[in-house]
């Protein structure tokens, strides 16, 4: 079955320095896997996990100011 038969979402997610980092899956704790495949331990760390929005990617552009 293609992984493209289950809707993915774009989540923000506050990180400690005020930003924030975008993630997408099928959900918050799926995005925050891809997250860990893509960053260090260090910028993981940095990523406050029950902190996070659900946006629509046609809304990406409003937050790009605030992605770090």
């Amino acid at each position: 079955m293609s992984s493209f038969s289950n809707p993915h979402y774009m989540y923000l997610f506050d990180l400690r320095n005020g930003k924030k980092k975008l993630g997408y899956g099928e959900s918050p704790e799926d995005a925050l896997e891809i997250l860990r495949i893509r960053l260090s331990e260090a910028e993981m760390a940095e990523i406050l996990p029950e902190q996070f929005e659900k946006i629509n990617q046609r809304r990406l552009q409003e937050y790009a100011h605030l992605l770090g």
